[in-house]
């Protein structure tokens, strides 16, 4: 492994085991390197802050939204399946309840999460005009505004999720966030789908 990708992954875990707080000499220590060529690679704790993110935000990129790994037949169902991946890249990643909670909201993290919600948009926006082609999606709906409202909306639920003290399973959560999803493209949604979600609401009153 290089150097800075050592450092990467010795500054996420002191992030990680420090809840947020980072000093280069403990990185540079944790890497086996000097301090100096930690400067070196990046610049200032908040470069290798910013560096850790953003590498974060490349690797679900990779893993949750390669068309590849993509096997449904259906738009519907590669679009929940790209759901699917991104909740559970989350849910498997000691990193990403710091990543979606404190330092989302970090100075040093600002131009990275502006740059992936960015590219989120784009894509989001390029996968619903595809769904209007294919006439799954109506064509009045705002392919920005609309993806950016459900961005806004699994954002919020995966830090409600990642940050309790007891996480719902991954697969209701998906099914959960889903239905909002459906409901915001106007997708049907199967009845029984339907019914076994308020089972579950009804069941945690």
């Amino acid at each position: 492994m290089s150097a800075p990708e050592r450092l990467l992954s010795a500054a996420q875990e002191e992030l990680i085991q420090s809840r947020g707080l980072l000093e280069m000499q403990a990185v540079a220590r944790r890497a086996h390197v000097s301090v100096g060529l930690a400067y070196h690679h990046f610049g200032s704790k908040a470069g290798l802050i910013a560096a850790v993110v953003e590498r974060f935000y490349n690797r679900l990129e990779e893993t949750a939204f390669s068309p590849s790994k993509l096997i449904s037949p259906d738009w519907a169902g590669r679009e929940k399946e790209r759901l699917a991946g991104y909740i559970s890249f989350h849910y498997d990643h000691p990193f990403a309840p710091l990543v979606v909670g404190a330092l989302s909201r970090a100075a040093e993290v600002l131009d990275v999460e502006r740059a992936f919600t960015n590219r989120q948009l784009t894509a989001g926006a390029f996968n619903i005009r595809a769904g209007q082609r294919d006439g799954v999606v109506p064509g009045e709906l705002s392919p920005r505004l609309t993806i950016a409202l459900m961005i806004g909306g699994i954002r919020q639920a995966l830090v409600e999720a990642l940050t309790s003290d007891k996480r719902p399973d991954r697969s209701e959560l998906t099914n959960r966030i889903w239905f909002f999803v459906a409901g915001g493209l106007r997708l049907p949604v199967p009845e029984e789908a339907s019914m076994s979600l308020e089972r579950q609401a009804i069941s945690e009153v």
